[in-house]
């Protein structure tokens, strides 16, 4: 809860339905005592925790996660997803964005990934690659759980 002047504590979106570190994002949130919004087309299961909220959008909308995160994030919140096009929204309106392997996106960055995601998308449609991402790693849990921290710590030198 904030006093008098104080501003809103960050929140984290979770961009929740493929996100492999939802587990991580629980128990940082838990111990920094942020409210955490996991946004999904479907009903997903989250510990019940009065700083955790699902947030369900209309089944079969597309982007419909997307629109509501973007709707709803602010200066002050982190956004946690592997959408290139949403962590650049996301940008946009002054959040911080990061996906699961801990990638943080940047507005210096973000010009390069969308390219980036673009040229790959064009790649497997001329049948040039194929299978996806390389698999999730322990390493790569790790590199988020520091990224997510760092972030954190990094807002909240902002509010002050």
């Amino acid at each position: 809860m904030t006093g008098a002047g104080e501003p809103p504590a960050s929140r984290i979106f979770v961009d929740a339905d493929a996100c492999p570190v939802k587990d991580e994002i629980f128990r940082v949130a838990q111990r920094c005592g942020l409210k955490v919004l996991v946004v999904a087309n479907s009903p997903l299961r989250i510990p019940r925790n009065p700083l955790f909220e699902a947030v369900v959008v209309a089944r079969g909308q597309f982007d419909g996660a997307d629109d509501w995160i973007v709707e709803q994030i602010t200066d002050r919140d982190i956004a946690v997803t592997a959408d290139i096009p949403l962590a650049a929204r996301c940008l946009e309106k002054g959040a911080r964005a990061l996906d699961a392997k801990g990638k943080v996106y940047s507005p210096d960055s973000i010009g390069d990934a969308l390219a980036s995601r673009e040229l790959m998308a064009h790649l497997r449609a001329m049948g040039e690659m194929g299978g996806g991402p390389p698999p999730f790693t322990a390493r790569d849990r790790s590199t988020f759980l520091q990224r997510l921290d760092d972030l954190i710590q990094a807002q909240r030198r902002v509010k002050r």
